[in-house]
């Protein structure tokens, strides 16, 4: 019987560019786009290069560090929080937030205990349009929450 083991890594290193990538999407609200994180690390980082921070954030994602959002809108954004959780987008400026609710999760938990699957974790996004938008505020489009 075939199938596929999964792996254990080994960690990865964290080098001072993937560390000071990590802390910039954490530090910025709301859900950057990877040329957001590069100007935020140039500022400690004055020679780092765009391709430098594609690679990190792809690296960070995949290990689980930071989520990777790819969804209908135009460009890639990331998520300083790793746990599963929900998204809410507008459908006129793109912006990109965290939708608090908990019930999908337990939808997640209830299909991997009646389907048999390991399911490791989902995607659900939401879109709409943002009260901003609703009330004819120009919201920026930056995908940020405010707060």
């Amino acid at each position: 019987m075939g199938g596929f083991a999964l792996r254990h890594k080994r960690p990865i290193r964290m080098t001072p560019q993937r560390t000071t990538i990590l802390e910039a999407v954490r530090q910025i609200h709301g859900h950057p786009t990877a040329d957001e994180v590069y100007e935020r690390v140039r500022r400690v980082l004055p020679r780092v290069s765009l391709g430098t921070v594609y690679r990190n954030l792809e690296i960070l994602a995949q290990e689980g560090m930071i989520q990777k959002i790819e969804s209908g809108a135009s460009q890639k954004r990331y998520d300083g929080n790793p746990s599963a959780h929900h998204h809410l987008r507008c459908l006129r400026c793109g912006r990109l937030e965290d939708a608090p609710l908990k019930r999908p999760l337990e939808a997640m938990e209830a299909l991997a205990e009646t389907q048999g699957y390991e399911v490791f974790g989902f995607l659900l996004e939401f879109v709409g349009i943002c009260p901003a938008c609703l009330g004819g505020e120009d919201s920026g489009g930056n995908g940020r929450r405010s707060n």
